[in-house]
């Protein structure tokens, strides 16, 4: 029976001797997003307790620190507020290392920073000041599969040919600070890495369409060869791109191959209602599964090339003069933009927009993805009224927004 348990591990791509375990995420992310942490913004008291509880869990894994002065620490300059204003103060990334005494690393990543108490902007919630922003998908879940993909990869009783930098960046919900910091800082030679994976939202699998956004698969060749060899029951969607709203952007600026691993956006986004409870916990476990298989077929393989992206306009410094108040969907392949979470009180939320219909069109225009939805919105001014077709249930409806 020994043997044919063993068999089937290997069959299911994944090593016998170290499995993810659904109790450990539950554990970290539960930990990570608790009241008592006050939503870990940036530099704070909260943050500090998070980064303890990281601390100890690279330790019980006897990962190596790659921080500064042979810690685990790396200590870096950021603004409080939005856009490089604000207060100044330190924030502190976290890295572990484990050293196969081989001649790359791969680095896999996720910021543990989140929105603290509504105070720097970048809430969704309507009145968000003095509430706790939890954070349990953005990003304890990142940060719990770090945790655990760590422990796999210190636990399996295979000595890869690639070492591997675990690093937990804060500053990201800021504008990436500690990402940033770490490739104009970094602890091992760039040089000698040989691709990164950012984990940033990998809590809310939705069960029913088992939606997996993959991007910079542009960043290399061989990335959308080896998702497509893979069986999984993971639908993954792919995007080229290798800059997006997270930390894999400033390793692509660094002309190192990325990939970013994303369960979609949802209503609870950056507002104080994203909660441990609402963890998919089972579906984040089957990612880690995906990306330990990715990792496994690609060991031993000679150094990724790096490939430059055609990169869509999607960053948050973009500047509109008006906005809908809607989070979309990057998971979604219907036609249109499908609308995963709608913000109370802005234009979207009053005409009757709801999460789960698709805009089709806005004014005379017509959207067939997200690009030509920012694109459209570039062409409206405020004060001025359209009507927007959206799909909802089989049924086309014309709403009417107002900017």
């Amino acid at each position: 029976m020994k043997i044919v348990i063993h068999l089937l591990f290997l069959l299911a791509g994944v090593s016998a001797f170290a499995q993810i375990e659904e109790a450990k995420l539950r554990q970290h992310i539960k930990t990570l997003s608790a009241d008592s942490l006050n939503g870990r913004g940036t530099g704070s008291e909260g943050e500090k307790m998070a980064a303890s509880y990281i601390i100890s869990q690279f330790k019980k894994i006897k990962l190596q620190p790659k921080g500064e002065s042979n810690g685990f620490f790396q200590a870096f300059p950021f603004k409080g507020g939005m856009h490089g204003t604000g207060t100044e103060g330190t924030g502190h990334n976290i890295i572990g290392y484990i050293d196969n005494e081989a001649s790359y690393t791969v680095i896999i990543g996720a910021h543990y920073d989140h929105l603290g108490l509504g105070e720097n902007g970048n809430s969704l919630d309507a009145n968000p000041q003095g509430k706790i922003h939890n954070g349990a998908d953005d990003n304890a879940s990142g940060t719990a599969g770090l945790i655990e993909l760590a422990r796999y990869f210190q636990k399996n009783k295979k000595k890869e040919k690639y070492n591997f930098l675990f690093i937990s960046f804060s500053g990201e919900e800021l504008g990436l600070f500690g990402s940033k910091y770490f490739t104009e800082h970094p602890t091992i030679d760039l040089q000698k890495v040989n691709y990164m994976i950012n984990l940033d939202m990998v809590g809310r699998l939705d069960p029913a369409t088992k939606a997996l956004a993959v991007s910079g698969t542009g960043t290399s060749n061989v990335w959308e060869t080896e998702l497509k060899k893979i069986t999984t029951e993971l639908k993954i969607k792919t995007d080229s791109a290798g800059i997006g709203p997270s930390d894999h952007s400033s390793f692509y600026l660094k002309n190192i191959p990325v990939l970013h691993f994303f369960t979609g956006a949802h209503s609870d986004y950056h507002k104080p209602s994203d909660d441990w409870q609402k963890i998919n916990y089972s579906g984040e476990k089957r990612v880690l599964e995906l990306i330990i298989k990715l990792i496994e077929d690609l060991d031993g393989t000679p150094r990724l090339a790096f490939l430059p992206t055609k990169n869509k306009s999607l960053s948050s410094s973009r500047s509109f003069k008006v906005t809908m108040g809607i989070m979309p969907s990057y998971t979604s392949s219907e036609e249109g933009l499908t609308v995963d979470g709608v913000t109370d009180g802005k234009p979207a939320q009053k005409a009757g927009i709801q999460a789960g219909d698709v805009i089709v069109q806005m004014g005379e225009l017509t959207i067939k993805d997200i690009q030509a939805y920012m694109d459209a919105l570039g062409k409206f001014q405020k004060g001025q009224t359209i009507p927007v077709k959206v799909k909802r249930k089989g049924e086309l409806l014309t709403l009417t927004v107002s900017f």
